[in-house]
Parts: structure tokens; C-alpha cells; sequence
């Protein structure tokens, strides 16, 4: 029997943009598409590839002719820049949408976490959701109960999991959903961006365990923007760009290309299109500059860095936090900070109206490399109403001071006052 657990052929997926307005039809026309809907699937299939030509400007090839295998064990990781298709494909991947075109033969139970609780009833309590998970991915219920106090304590649940999910935060969500998805011993188990949510142990917690699952032979497809995650969990890896794989090798050798492909100096951002009436919230603009106020993404290591994030709130919010994300060239979170740091709330009344935000990264405190910033505006494990990933990139020098030339290690390198003396009381 082949050892192959995932087969894609030439698979497509194309979207109607602006689709959502049918979200709008009254009874009669909902009534009309369920029963013209074999129908089209009939046509389409006679007329396969050439339904809608690339050239309309209503359509979009989400994922356009992706053909790849994967082994039993493989951890495989995706990346990419948002709306380059990686989602898409999971969820084809996970039959949760259909192709367009082309098809995925998957040999094995499925696992999945797409999204935050995707799969949950919100009615219905963490214990019910448990069951309710491991029943849909083809589970029985002794089994469930086997791997039940697992996946609670995995999940650090055990005082809220009589509590109806829909009281959750989206950080307890997020874990509960994962622990069930890792736990529950599928033969593939298809992750997107888990990280992306939680504090920093709860992470760690999960890359360690998608590690044993892979290590007890299941095969794992990790989506993620943490170039570091991607690097310690995955020794193949995915470059996928407007639809279309770029790249197939070692994981080493697709970060390196996608890096020096997309990690370019780039000091400066702003919205390009205009901000939809309908939103409650949206960046307009973000720079950096340094202590001359000049903006070229090219900082010595002895000179402070400062921010100015613009952006318009457009209902009024009861709680809003602007959140900055620092990453190395490597993934790896620097620091995090936010506008409610020096607070005594965790997020702040936000009026409607323009506003502007400023911080400064003190001199002598990042060691000389490339960076890049994420940006995001959100009600803390609860909603995000605006985020801006990669919004500049820029570059540390290393400085002509002797005090960098002693080979000292570390993601950061701070100067810290001393105070020596001689002690004679020895």
C-alpha cells in the first residue's frame, strides 16, 4: 500500500468577488438557487476550465492548478502573505469547500483547526463540544472518554468546562478546540495559525504537541506567519503566492527564498484603498523613523526608533487596544507592547475620530538585524477589528562603538547600568 496520505491534482478554487451581497436574497431566490444548484454543478462540470475566463474582473483564482503529495509522517508547513491561498486550501483540504476545479484524495481520519472553535456549538458546554468534535471526526464515545481528562487538562479548562462555550473568550476557545483537534488521534491533522491566539506557554504547549503527533507517525499541515514555528516543527514547507505553490523544498530553503523575497526595507505604510463607512475601525497610516525624524528603514544600533501609527475609529468602541508585534527575520517574537501598558485598563474607550499613537524602541536594544512589524487593534481575546501584518520592515546596523565588538549573544542587547566597587568588608 503507498505511503502517500494526501494526493492534490491540479486543484483550483475561484471566487465571485463581491459574492457576500447574496447574503442579502430574499426566501425566493435562496428557494431557486437549492434547486437550480445541480444543475449548474452539471454545466460547470461539462464546461470545466472554461466557465469564467482569468480576465473577468468578477472572479479571482484563489488557488489556481496546485498539484503536491504528501507521505504518512510528514509535517509540512505552508507560508505565505495573507490572501495568497492558504487558508483555501486547508479548508478544500478539510471538505469544508469544493474545489473549482481539479481534486484532493485524503487517505486517513481528518483533523482540523482552521479557525477559532470552528465546529463548536455555542449552546452547547466544553464537555458536549468534546464529545460533539470527537463523534464528527468518526470517534466512538468510549474512545472520547478515554482521551477526555486529557484533553481538559491539556486545555487548562477544568473549572469552565460545564460552561456553555459561547461565555468563552476567544483564547479559551482556541484552546479547548486545539486540545480536542491534537487529541483525538487523527491520521492528519491540518492546523491554521493556532498560534496566532493565546499566551506564550499555552503555544509553546502547542507546537510540542503537534511535534508528538507527528512523531507517532500522523502528518501534520501547519499554516503560520512565526517563520520561527514553521523552522522547528516542520522539515518541508510550502511558498505559496496568489494562488499558485512557488516553492516545494526543506523548510530552511523556502523561508530563506520567501524572506529575501518579501523582508525588504520598508519603513513606511499606508492604506491604499478608502475606509468602508461600514467598519468600526481602521489603520490609516504607520512609520518609523529615527531620532532625525527621517524614515529610510536603516537604524544604527545606538539610536532610538520611534512609531506613529494613524487610524480612524468609526463607531464608538468600549474597548479597544492597539497592539504592536516586533519579529526577527527568524519569526521569533522580540517583544509585544500596546497603548494600554501603562494603564490601569487593559483596553480604553475609544470615541469616534482621528487619532495618532506613538512609541519609541530605546537606543541600544536590538541586536543588528532585519525586522518587521505586525499591528493590530483589538478587544483582548475577544475580537480584532483591524491588523496590519509586515507593516514595515526595517533594518539595524550594527554600530561603530567597541561596546558591540565582544560577540555578545542574544535576540536582544541592552545596555545595563553596573555599579562596581570595592568591597572591603571580603
Amino acid at each position: 500500500m503507498s505511503d502517500t496520505v494526501i494526493k492534490v491534482e491540479n486543484l483550483s478554487k475561484q471566487y465571485r468577488i463581491g459574492s457576500a451581497v447574496d447574503r442579502h436574497r430574499n426566501f425566493r431566490e435562496a428557494l431557486t438557487d437549492t434547486f437550480t444548484y445541480p444543475f449548474r454543478r452539471l454545466k460547470h462540470a461539462f464546461s470545466r476550465g472554461n466557465a469564467t475566463s482569468d480576465k473577468n474582473p468578477e472572479y479571482i483564482w484563489a488557488l489556481k492548478d496546485v498539484s503536491f503529495e504528501v507521505k504518512q509522517g510528514e509535517v509540512v508547513g505552508i507560508i505565505g502573505r495573507n490572501g495568497a491561498g492558504k487558508s483555501t486550501l486547508l479548508k478544500i483540504l478539510a471538505r469544508i469547500t469544493e474545489p473549482t476545479e481539479g481534486r484532493a484524495t485524503l487517505r486517513g481520519r481528518v483533523g482540523s483547526l482552521l479557525e477559532v472553535g470552528t465546529g463548536f456549538h455555542s449552546e452547547l458546554t466544553g464537555e458536549e463540544n468534546i464529545y460533539l468534535s470527537g463523534t464528527i471526526l468518526g470517534m466512538r464515545s468510549d474512545e472520547i472518554s478515554r482521551k477526555f481528562d486529557e484533553i481538559v487538562a491539556f486545555a487548562e479548562m477544568e473549572k469552565f468546562i460545564n460552561t456553555p462555550v459561547k461565555y468563552y473568550s476567544s483564547g479559551m476557545y482556541m484552546r479547548l478546540a486545539f486540545a480536542v483537534a491534537a487529541h483525538l488521534e487523527p491520521e492528519i491533522l491540518l492546523v491554521d495559525e493556532v498560534l496566532a491566539v493565546g499566551d506564550a506557554e499555552f503555544q509553546k504547549k502547542c507546537l510540542g504537541k503537534m511535534g508528538d503527533v507527528a512523531k507517532e507517525g500522523r502528518t501534520v499541515f501547519f499554516v503560520s506567519h512565526n517563520m520561527g514555528a514553521i523552522a522547528r516543527l516542520c522539515e518541508r514547507s510550502f511558498w505559496l503566492d496568489k494562488g499558485k505553490i512557488v516553492l516545494d523544498g526543506t523548510t530552511n530553503e523556502v523561508v530563506s527564498r520567501y524572506q529575501s523575497q518579501y523582508l525588504k526595507v520598508r519603513a513606511e505604510w499606508t492604506r491604499n484603498e478608502s475606509v468602508n463607512p461600514e467598519e468600526e475601525f481602521a489603520f490609516l497610516s504607520i512609520v518609523i523613523r529615527n531620532s532625525e525624524k527621517q524614515s529610510d528603514g536603516f537604524f544604527d544600533t545606538n539610536e532610538p526608533i520611534s512609531m506613529e501609527i494613524k487610524y480612524v475609529v468609526l463607531r464608538r468602541l468600549s474597548g479597544c487596544q492597539i497592539g504592536v508585534r516586533l519579529y526577527n527575520s527568524e519569526g521569533v517574537v522580540i517583544f509585544t507592547t500596546t497603548d494600554a501598558d501603562c494603564h490601569e485598563f487593559s483596553a480604553s474607550l475609544k470615541e469616534p475620530g482621528y487619532y495618532a499613537a506613538k512609541f519609541t524602541i530605546p537606543k541600544n536594544f536590538l541586536v543588528p538585524s532585519t525586522y518587521y512589524i505586525l499591528v493590530a487593534a483589538h478587544l483582548p481575546d475577544r475580537h480584532i477589528y483591524d491588523v496590519v501584518d509586515q507593516a514595515v520592515i526595517f533594518e539595524v546596523l550594527p554600530s561603530v562603538s567597541p561596546i558591540y565588538s565582544d560577540g555578545r549573544l542574544g535576540v536582544v542587547s541592552p545596555l545595563i547600568s553596573w555599579d562596581t566597587y570595592q568591597d572591603k568588608t571580603l
